[in-house]
């Protein structure tokens, strides 16, 4: 089983999107059951809320519907996923900061599989308006794709 763990600032807006979208394109390859999928975030102060009012309404235009609740990440999460993958330089520097010494995590930034758009990063949706949303799940959908087919290739 590959075991993914997405990560943003609060886990209310990028990271359980990336969450939602890249377990939506596992279920459509049939695949659930070889992969465990989660997301979480670099602070604990929306620790069980759901995601984002907005960014929930921009999921469901495009046929998701996220049910995930913020969480924080845990040094736990270091030994129990594959893949730790974070939405900018900001959230990467911090789980490299957190990372224990020969912890089995491989650290991924998601722009790194973007192959239809250019960007250094999975800009946060938070402070801006509707387009910013929709940006990002343009995005997420793209990196999300290339992902799981570089997995799968593994």
């Amino acid at each position: 089983m590959t075991s993914v763990l997405f990560i943003c600032l609060g886990n209310i807006c990028r990271s359980p999107m990336a969450e939602t979208i890249f377990r939506h394109l596992v279920d459509e390859r049939g695949l659930t059951a070889e992969f465990e999928i989660d997301s979480a975030g670099l602070i604990d102060y929306h620790e069980g809320e759901k995601a984002d009012d907005r960014m929930r309404r921009h999921a469901s235009m495009h046929g998701y519907h996220i049910t995930h609740l913020s969480r924080p990440v845990e040094i736990a999460d270091f030994a129990r996923f594959d893949y730790i993958i974070g939405m900018d330089a900001q959230n990467m520097r911090a789980l490299r900061a957190m990372q224990p010494a020969g912890s089995r995590a491989q650290l991924l930034e998601m722009a790194s599989f973007l192959c239809h758009h250019e960007s250094d990063s999975i800009p946060d949706p938070y402070y801006g308006g509707d387009k910013g949303f929709e940006h990002v799940i343009a995005l997420l959908e793209d990196a999300c794709a290339v992902l799981l087919d570089e997995l799968q290739a593994t």
